[in-house]
């Protein structure tokens, strides 16, 4: 057999072996290999992100006690829980203020107090007390001052003043006339704790427990 022959045989061998792998290796070996390959290195690096999240969990709720306890101790919010104690420490809280201001209510004198129901759909639920004085000018002044200086943080909104014709009857206590006021007196709560997350089986990390097979 000549040179020319070994060569072609070896072509058409080469040829034979290329369309083999082509047709019966690659689809049946080569690929399923690869996609175990891909499912291999998918499932590391999800296990990887596990043992990264797991190992997290101490830090993030040492943190998130560390959060609840500052939200606690802001003197911005209302300390009490519920909107209904709330509204009975803002009523207080507006009874003893004006008492302050206008000792025997001589001067100052609340007419209305009423609840206002406000939507619970916010995040930081606000309570409020629809409020009516009738004072005199340097006594309302004062109300408001102390109401809006004190701790916790208290707001006053819709405020509409009125003057009126003042007298004083001896007779009576509290003053007649003056400046008929009228405000909203509201506060915020402080965010409600999420519900506690029942405790759940620690997800099983692939490759974790193969070692005891």
């Amino acid at each position: 057999m000549s040179n020319r022959d070994r060569w072609l045989a070896l072509g058409l061998l080469a040829a034979v072996l290329a369309l083999a792998y082509a047709v019966l290796v690659h689809p049946w070996f080569t690929v399923p290999m690869r996609e175990v390959g891909d499912r291999i290195d998918a499932a590391r690096e999800r296990e990887l992100r596990l043992r990264m999240e797991i190992s997290q969990a101490p830090l993030v709720q040492q943190r998130l006690q560390q959060a609840r306890a500052a939200l606690a101790h802001t003197p911005g919010f209302l300390p009490e829980r519920s909107p209904e104690l709330a509204t009975a420490a803002l009523v207080q809280r507006l009874e003893t203020v004006v008492a302050q201001a206008s000792p025997g209510r001589r001067a100052c004198e609340i007419t209305n107090r009423s609840p206002l129901q406000e939507p619970s759909r916010e995040k930081y639920p606000r309570v409020t007390v629809q409020v009516r004085l009738r004072c005199g000018t340097p006594e309302l002044a004062n109300v408001l001052h102390s109401l809006e200086g004190g701790t916790p943080r208290l707001f006053v909104g819709n405020l509409n003043v009125l003057g009126q014709r003042v007298f004083f009857n001896p007779g009576q206590s509290g003053a007649q006339g003056g400046l008929d006021v009228s405000f909203d007196l509201y506060g915020y709560l402080p965010p409600s704790a999420p519900p506690a997350v029942a405790s759940r089986t620690r997800p099983h990390v692939p490759g974790e427990d193969d070692d005891a097979l």
